[in-house]
């Protein structure tokens, strides 16, 4: 199989294969991603994605499937003979300042949550697409970022579930999409595609020889959640670290109380039925732009420097405003530092150990609140996704939420894409427990155990006060 896995930084396709026993990945072709400004706008080179998951699938040699999955919640329009109607707009660009407050004056925040679930960001497709205005008039179709590069392989038009169900425009209990809710505030219904569930085969790509394309989960962390190694019957929570953290519990149904609303939790789509129950944290994202700022330094010193420095001198909100767009990230960890009447970092050693600290903080306070809106005990913490090989972070994490870290697999999204080709087309794989099973029985986990050696409560209190 070919899992091509697009981040919000870099894309890639990956070679897989499946079956008793066997499962592996292996990185085919490596390209950068990321925003384009043209102008006011920050737009995805959405073009460029596309010739380049082309070279990548016919670089990785014979296959019997592709699928695709990405960051969620962007769109192209296209037009009413299949065209598209411009570049896709960056999920951080500004245009929706001030929207999410003017959807509240026709819908409220209560209403929203009990349709979709979802929770509230200022760049939720929702929010996007009225943002759009009369441009929405030209369009007849809103294709998500996977399903847009299905669309261009197949001719097919659909929205797969999972990255649907990000969108704020997606009906959680009836699994539809919410025409009456997108009609309200102004989003014509005409444009929400047919829904297709993860493992439906979209169809064939004639450019590539007829090869089959399937619909994975193509939010990148439903494909992630996949392949969490978890053993049946354990009480585990799962953080998908990358550019975002996704941090929260699989749960049967939605929880859609009225404190999972206060503590803007979402309830987004998984693969067989799932829903996942987390919260968006900012992630590696804060580090990766500090890391631009000062020229892309030497990482793995960077980190062992940090490893050496005070644990908790400094701690910031990770999910503060501040850190969305991109910028001067060191500039913003002091200023942030001030105003909570902390210290400053006073070189870059202790600015990484302040983000890799404050990020366990946060995805403690997710996994905190997750169990206790839920009832639901919590054991042990499955860390995948590029921060699992963040040795800091993962020992971090363990200390923050009190429980062991099972760090690994690093290509969750990648596997978990795979496992649901592989089961499409044939393969025995009945459920997740299969797959969870040849998760465990063929990839590395690294364990790393709690050490009680900071007070991360009071680093809480700290923050708060």
């Amino acid at each position: 199989m070919a899992a091509v896995d697009l981040g919000a930084s870099s894309g890639r396709v990956m070679a897989g294969t499946a079956g008793p026993s066997r499962l592996t990945v292996e990185e085919v072709r490596r390209f950068p991603n990321g925003g384009v400004r043209a102008g006011p706008v920050l737009y995805w080179d959405i073009l460029g994605l596309y010739r380049e998951t082309l070279a990548g699938i016919r670089e990785a040699g014979r296959l019997d499937g592709v699928g695709i999955d990405s960051w969620a919640v962007d769109y192209g329009l296209l037009d009413d003979r299949g065209a598209l109607l411009g570049n896709p707009v960056h999920y951080r660009d500004r245009r929706t300042d001030g929207v999410p407050a003017s959807v509240a004056a026709v819908v409220s925040a209560r209403e929203l949550y009990d349709v979709t679930g979802l929770q509230q960001l200022p760049f939720n497709t929702l929010y996007q697409l009225v943002s759009e205005g009369d441009r929405l008039e030209a369009a007849s179709t809103m294709l998500l970022v996977p399903d847009l590069l299905n669309y261009w392989l197949t001719g097919s038009i659909g929205a797969e579930r999972t990255n649907a169900s990000t969108t704020q425009l997606y009906d959680v209990r009836s699994r539809t999409w919410a025409t009456a809710l997108a009609s309200k505030v102004g989003i014509p219904p005409r444009l929400l595609p047919p829904l297709r569930d993860p493992g439906t085969v979209v169809g064939t790509a004639a450019e590539l020889a007829g090869l089959p394309v399937v619909a994975v989960g193509s939010h990148d962390t439903a494909s992630a959640v996949v392949a969490v190694p978890a053993s049946p019957g354990t009480n585990f929570a799962y953080i998908s670290s990358g550019t975002w953290s996704l941090a929260g519990l699989e749960l049967p149904a939605p929880e859609l109380g009225d404190a999972a609303l206060a503590a803007n939790f979402t309830n987004e789509g998984g693969v067989d039925g799932t829903t996942r129950f987390l919260r968006n944290v900012m992630g590696l994202w804060v580090l990766s732009e500090t890391l631009r700022t000062w020229g892309t330094p030497d990482l793995p010193g960077l980190l062992a420097a940090a490893a050496a420095s005070p644990a908790l001198a400094a701690v910031v909100d990770i999910d503060a405003p501040a850190f969305l767009p991109p910028g001067d990230m060191p500039a913003r960890l002091a200023e942030a530092c001030r105003a909570t009447g902390q210290r400053p970092p006073s070189d870059r050693a202790a600015a990484v150990r302040c983000i890799v600290d404050s990020l366990a903080l946060a995805h403690r306070r997710a996994i905190r609140e997750a169990a206790r809106l839920t009832g639901r005990a919590v054991d042990v913490v499955h860390l995948v996704g590029g921060g699992a090989r963040n040795e800091l972070l993962c020992q971090s994490t363990a200390d923050a939420c009190g429980v062991p870290v099972l760090a690994g697999p690093v290509e969750a999204a990648a596997l978990g894409n795979v496992l649901v080709q592989v089961r499409a087309l044939g393969e025995d794989l009945p459920d997740l427990a299969a797959m969870r099973a040849l998760v465990r029985e063929t990839q590395e986990i690294r364990r790393y155990e709690p050490s009680g050696r900071a007070d991360w409560a009071a680093a809480e209190a700290r923050l708060r006060g």
